[in-house]
């Protein structure tokens, strides 16, 4: 029977967590293999800054970075000290066991000494043809008012908030920093969102509500210019000029892969059993960034959170690694 290849550290994943974590474990003499996934819509191997035009918040880039060359950078870096990368995904894992298993979709089936996952999480999108092509080509579309709000295309300008949850009221207020105006599309006629931000976005002056509305439509070739609105009640069809549009009905956490075998928050999420660490319920498994983040979301805190679970990889495999010896050295004693 051939014997499967075993890995000392997997990192599942190649947004800023799975970089980081790559880095860190390649400087460990780890030896650490990246799946970085493959493209399929908006999900692009890097994560959701290879659909960000320009990033002005990351540390180090003191006039800005795209996401995309923020990306092949942090690739490049961790390249540089021998990390292997693979463009495949993981589907289907088998953590029951140890060595960890690990199927890629194309390769043969791997064996793991110890496993970060940092697969991210996906922004919900409407569905919408060129909502999609406007967001892969910077062209006003964003699913992160947090990341893209500051950006001088949008300051000045009347900006779209599609959704009605918490989320939505957070970015809009946000955006009422540099907008001229914030429209909040929401299909129905009063807000999903907690009483307290549902007050704090009705009292804005510079927030206004379509209520009973939803984009059927993103209109504009290059750049976003408009959308074209249904009336949930009555179906009256009407168009509104933006001049950029934030799509915040929520994110899907990219964990159908893992398949019940780590534990996951209600929303899907990893659940990490102890703060401040990234250790999941499966001892020798690590999570980092998104994929466990559903309050943060931002590059630089996956990037760190990738750096705790590299750490915490190598702590664990000298311990266990230390813990073999030791067995072995008694028993041979005896």
């Amino acid at each position: 029977m051939t014997e499967k290849k075993r890995e000392n550290v997997v990192i599942i994943g190649s947004g800023p967590a799975g970089w980081t974590a790559a880095l860190y474990a390649a400087r460990a003499n780890l030896e650490p293999v990246v799946f970085e996934g493959e493209p399929a819509g908006t999900m692009l191997p890097g994560g959701q800054l290879m659909i960000t035009t320009e990033v002005e918040n990351y540390p180090g880039f003191p006039a800005g970075v795209t996401g995309p060359e923020l990306m092949e950078k942090m690739r490049e870096q961790a390249l540089r000290f021998g990390v292997r990368a693979e463009m495949e995904n993981i589907v289907d894992v088998d953590f029951g066991v140890y060595p960890f298993r690990l199927k890629p979709n194309y390769g043969e089936e791997i064996e793991a000494m110890s496993v970060i996952v940092a697969t991210g999480a996906n922004a919900k999108w409407m569905g919408l043809p060129n909502e999609e092509r406007l967001a892969l080509s910077g062209g006003g579309v964003s699913a992160c008012a947090v990341c893209d709000a500051a950006l001088p295309v949008y300051r000045d300008r009347t900006l779209a908030v599609i959704g009605g949850g918490d989320t939505a009221m957070e970015e809009a207020l946000y955006t009422t920093k540099f907008a001229k105006e914030v429209l909040i599309i929401h299909r129905r006629d009063e807000f999903r969102a907690s009483q307290i931000m549902a007050e704090r976005v009705l009292s804005h002056p510079k927030i206004r509500v379509l209520w009973n509305r939803k984009v059927v439509d993103v209109l504009g070739q290059d750049a976003i210019e408009g959308l074209r609105l249904e009336d949930t009640v009555t179906g009256e069809i009407s168009d509104i000029e933006v001049g950029g549009m934030f799509v915040a009905i929520g994110h899907q956490p990219n964990t159908a892969f893992l398949r019940g075998q780590l534990e996951l928050t209600p929303a899907g999420y990893v659940r990490l059993p102890q703060a401040w660490r990234t250790a999941t319920s499966v001892d020798g498994v690590f999570a980092a960034g998104d994929v466990m983040d559903d309050y943060y979301r931002q590059a630089v805190t996956a990037a760190g959170t990738g750096c705790m679970a590299a750490l915490e990889a190598e702590r664990w495999l000298a311990h266990r690694d230390h813990g073999v010896a030791e067995a072995a050295g008694t028993a041979a004693a005896s």
